[in-house]
């Protein structure tokens, strides 16, 4: 970047200004082949794990609409003149599926929309799954029974792809695999954007180039445009991974930003607490004011579709309805409801949520597919496209530097040698802050590193003393 006499300060000489940007110069030279070493580095150990993440997210990216076909049936039904009472399409799947207890209701969120039971305790069905009994909203009619995981309610073609994804259906330790990948998206995704800038490469056109020069045309075009959209997926990974993520989560608690919780607690004094027992129940005995009055009482809240009711965990415990939409605009708005009488007894509104729990709803809707329906899918499976052709045309590039007949050489290595001492503490400092709380990403650095400067010891000391 050049600098112009009229871009000068008063009283300042065109020798300072020079040297100012000949010393800015100077430190990309020396930073430039850093970066591109550990990009090139990163790109060849981490990309076989972000090949996977990109594969296995395209999939779950499709798996929205590829569910709705597949469980049809179970899912919509004929619209009909007037649903019946919550409380007896409870009544119609407790009858057909007595197993196990209601852990929750989600009434049919829209026309022709089946509602959904959730039971638990169900022989056969993973203890953190329900068993989703789907009862026609207008006649009560069975449309049959489901295996369900998590909050948006995935059905099992879309949970076997979400465990593929999220820990290659591993378990605990499959899910190292995700949160090294998102720990080093970024990185890769930031040193290349860093390296197309210091080649200035906005305005060059990958018509007319051959060979290497093509492909990292074309590398460096396609990440330029996905960057934004890889950096956040990379943020919005971590924040539910097995480390990081709950290094996130402990620093949200210490800034008080967590997410809040209604308190579904009662008064059980005055023999209310042998009546709350049989609420506890209440979907169960019929004790209490019932699911519809439950209901109404939300409604009347403002809590309009769509809605879970989960029934009280205790004796001392109440009802809690929240809204489950996460689509935009979100709908989270909770409240708790005395079994007994009905009342409400305390409304927790999305909007009071505090800053950084918005951001993680959000951020976590969006990384996962629903915030903004088809379209949030659809840039969620470009990304994933997208990622996939940067990682082959990267190894393309690094067999096209050998010529066509192997992989090339690695960057050479010392040029950290070349930099300024105040900037090497300054990347040594905050990379070692880094790497503590984002461990997937420190550790294998360090490991990176001393690897390097092993393999450096080893090559100097033959150059040094040869053998005979």
């Amino acid at each position: 970047m050049s600098v112009t006499p009229d871009a000068r300060t008063p009283g300042e000489s065109q020798e300072a200004v020079e040297g100012q940007a000949s010393a800015g110069r100077s430190a990309w030279a020396s930073l430039r082949p850093m970066v591109l070493r550990l990009h090139f580095y990163a790109g060849v150990f981490v990309a076989p794990f972000l090949l996977v993440a990109a594969a296995t997210g395209f999939l779950y990216a499709c798996s929205f609409q590829a569910e709705r076909i597949a469980y049809a049936h179970e899912l919509r039904v004929p619209v009909g003149e007037n649903e019946l009472p919550i409380s007896r399409q409870v009544a119609a799947a407790r009858k057909a599926y007595p197993e196990g207890v209601v852990s929750a209701v989600r009434p049919s969120p829209e026309e022709g929309a089946t509602t959904r039971v959730l039971l638990s305790g169900v022989r056969g069905v993973e203890a953190d799954h329900t068993l989703a009994v789907f009862v026609n909203p207008y006649t009560g009619e069975i449309r049959g029974a489901l295996e369900q995981y998590g909050a948006t309610g995935a059905l099992p073609l879309r949970t076997w792809i979400d465990d593929l994804h999220r820990d290659l259906r591993l378990g605990e330790p499959g899910r190292l695999y995700s949160e090294l990948a998102a720990s080093w998206l970024w990185v890769i995704t930031g040193g290349g954007l860093v390296l197309w800038l210091g080649r200035r490469r906005a305005l060059r056109r990958s018509r007319g180039l051959r060979g290497r020069r093509r492909t990292l045309s074309l590398h460096g075009t396609v990440g330029v445009w996905a960057a934004a959209g890889l950096f956040f997926l990379s943020a919005t990974g971590l924040t539910w991974s097995a480390y990081a993520g709950q290094n996130i989560s402990d620093l949200r608690d210490a800034l008080g930003q967590a997410t809040p919780a209604v308190t579904a607690t009662v008064d059980s004094g005055g023999g209310h607490a042998e009546h709350a027992t049989h609420a506890g129940m209440g979907m169960e005995t019929g004790k209490g004011v019932g699911l519809d009055t439950v209901l109404k009482a939300a409604r009347s809240e403002g809590l309009s579709d769509p809605v879970e009711l989960v029934p009280p965990a205790d004796a001392s415990a109440a009802y809690v309805v929240r809204q489950i939409q996460r689509s935009w605009p979100e709908k989270q708005d909770t409240v708790a409801v005395d079994p007994m009488t009905g009342e409400v007894t305390e409304v927790l509104r999305f909007a009071d949520y505090p800053v950084l729990a918005k951001l993680t709803r959000w951020g976590i809707d969006a990384h996962t597919g629903v915030l903004f329906g088809i379209v949030n899918q659809l840039v969620l499976a470009a990304l994933a496209v997208a990622l996939v052709l940067l990682i082959v045309w990267g190894y393309r590039m690094w067999w096209q530097r050998g010529r066509g007949a192997g992989f090339g050489r690695p960057v050479p290595r010392g040029a950290w040698r070349h930099a300024p001492v105040p900037l090497l503490l300054l990347l040594a400092g905050g990379t070692a802050v880094l790497g503590c709380f984002v461990p997937l990403l420190g550790i294998p650095l360090a490991a990176f590193l001393a690897v390097d400067v092993m393999l450096g010891a080893i090559a100097y000391r033959r150059r040094t003393h040869p053998s005979p």
